[in-house]
């Protein structure tokens, strides 16, 4: 077997896994090696990643790439590694990690946002760092830190995202990727340096804020001691892939023409936007809560975050804990046989954003909003798709506003993508096609940037061109655009009827 290959360690906040990619005569195959759950931790000191289990499942990865690698003869160029975004830990001098990170869902966060948008206010932060305003910011996690523990914040001398984590555990070296470092609200959106002079009003340190890397950055080679554990070569090199995540998927959206396409990274977060060459700090942007991420080739992601498939991952979860265990394509046929339109949420609602107990919290919202509750699995699951979708087109609304452009297709990109029924509801809600795959775009993203650092692909153009070669798309045309019509002027008229701030006061 000819070609190159790069592992990709994608690690999701539900579930990771290392994927093989062989890059052969202009065309990717993939290789899962591994894959294994992941979760937050609830300690006496808050909601923690178990980053040492993370550590042995990202090793056994690479243990099982390497001996696939070696069995069939190919070259193991690269590795690297992404996850979700703002989550950090603390390295002091000697190398040693001061404290298991904070999970971003931790409910410390709130106060200290609270506190930081009445010192600032949220203009001047936006400003600032072109950052949607959430408490799961890094931003407001290390003024939460601060106040905890002053002291450890003194004595770090790096801060590393959590991919930059793993990086630095092969490597030894501390470098912090770009597109990971962008989603902490604390990144000048023009020169993609350090906000140091925000921190700095909020008395925050700066000395463990190191340099900046792009995409594609070859961080170093595996420790010996790592290379050694894991049977492969001592010279295997580490390149930082988008660090990000979505940053990988949407380098793998196989997005072609003039820029009349935007994405939605579908998976437990979705994260909905376009592609620009420069940032977008307008008054409508902010308004609208627009973020500014960096990505590939000096790109800026100008996206929004929206809740995803956590809503349906949690009701999951709550059936499994009566006892009712149901996989996500029963949850999903259900959907499909279940009443439409029949309880619509708002996912700006608080409390959906927060672990356990999902159809309780769904159930009370509906009875807050005058709506029916939900009271079978499969009218859980199809009112989490039809909000989805709605959410999508409300999205999609402002970005057009925004950026005063139409949007003719929407490339859904992630593991949303082999959701057809919430696909065909996304293109029937927005009126617009859509085209989903790869849903491996986070690891296909991830590889090809590898291969970009190691001079195999030219550039992000070269990296979507491979793309569209190598994986097919499913298209979704729009259907019933009335029934849709008819429910979004509901769904928005829920969410000005009853504001998240009125919710919160009954």
């Amino acid at each position: 077997m000819a070609g190159r290959a790069y592992l990709a360690i994608d690690l999701g906040a539900e579930s990771g896994r290392a994927i093989l990619g062989v890059l052969d005569r202009g065309g990717l195959s993939l290789r899962e090696v591994h894959r294994f759950a992941n979760g937050p931790l609830p300690l006496p000191t808050g909601l923690h990643w178990n980053l040492t289990g993370l550590w042995r499942e990202v090793m056994e990865g690479v243990r099982r790439a390497t001996a696939w690698s070696r069995e069939e003869g190919i070259d193991l160029v690269s590795l690297g590694v992404d996850a979700w975004g703002v989550d950090w830990g603390l390295v002091g001098r000697s190398g040693e990690l001061l404290g298991l990170p904070h999970c971003y869902r931790d409910q410390r966060f709130a106060k200290a946002y609270e506190q930081t948008l009445n010192k600032l206010g949220a203009e001047a932060i936006y400003g600032a760092t072109g950052i949607q305003l959430m408490p799961i910011n890094t931003l407001y996690q290390l003024v939460a830190a601060r106040e905890a523990e002053p002291k450890v914040l003194d004595r770090a001398q790096s801060l590393l995202f959590m991919p930059d984590l793993i990086h630095f555990f092969l490597t030894g070296k501390r470098v912090v990727e770009s597109s990971i470092a962008s989603t902490s609200q604390m990144i000048d959106p023009h020169s993609g340096r350090w906000a140091t002079g925000l921190l700095e009003r909020l008395g925050l340190p700066t000395h463990f804020l190191g340099d900046i890397a792009p995409s594609g950055t070859e961080i170093g080679k595996l420790l010996p001691q790592v290379a050694a554990e894991v049977g492969a070569a001592p010279g295997l090199r580490v390149i930082a892939p988008p660090a990000h995540d979505t940053g990988s998927a949407v380098a793998a959206a196989p997005a072609t023409g003039d820029g009349h396409w935007c994405y939605i990274s579908s998976g437990t977060w979705s994260l909905m936007g376009a592609e620009l060459d420069r940032p977008c700090l307008s008054h409508k942007a902010r308004e609208a809560q627009f973020t500014n991420e960096r990505g590939i080739g000096g790109t800026i992601r100008f996206l929004k975050n929206i809740i995803g498939l956590w809503l349906l991952q949690e009701c999951r979860k709550s059936f499994e804990d009566r006892g009712r265990s149901h996989d996500y394509a029963q949850l999903t046929e259900a959907a499909a046989g279940a009443e439409p339109f029949r309880t619509l949420l708002d996912v700006r609602h608080e409390p959906l954003m927060s672990p356990g107990e999902m159809p309780e919290k769904i159930a009370t919202f509906a009875r807050a909003t005058g709506q029916p509750e939900p009271d079978s699995a499969g009218r859980f699951a199809r009112c989490c798709l039809e909000t989805l979708a709605l959410a999508y087109r409300q999205t999609l609304d402002q970005l057009e506003d925004v950026l005063d452009r139409r949007f003719e297709v929407i490339h859904v990109v992630g593991g949303g993508a082999r959701n057809a029924l919430l696909n065909q509801m996304t293109a029937d809600a927005t009126g617009r096609r859509v085209v989903a795959g790869p849903a491996e775009a986070t690891a296909i993203g991830n590889l090809l940037v590898q291969a970009m650092g190691s001079g195999d692909i030219k550039d992000r153009h070269g990296i979507r061109r491979v793309v569209a070669t190598s994986f097919e798309p499913t298209t979704y045309l729009p259907q019933d655009a009335g029934a849709w019509d008819e429910a979004y002027a509901r769904f928005l008229d829920i969410q000005q009827r009853h504001p998240p701030e009125k919710l919160r006061s009954h």
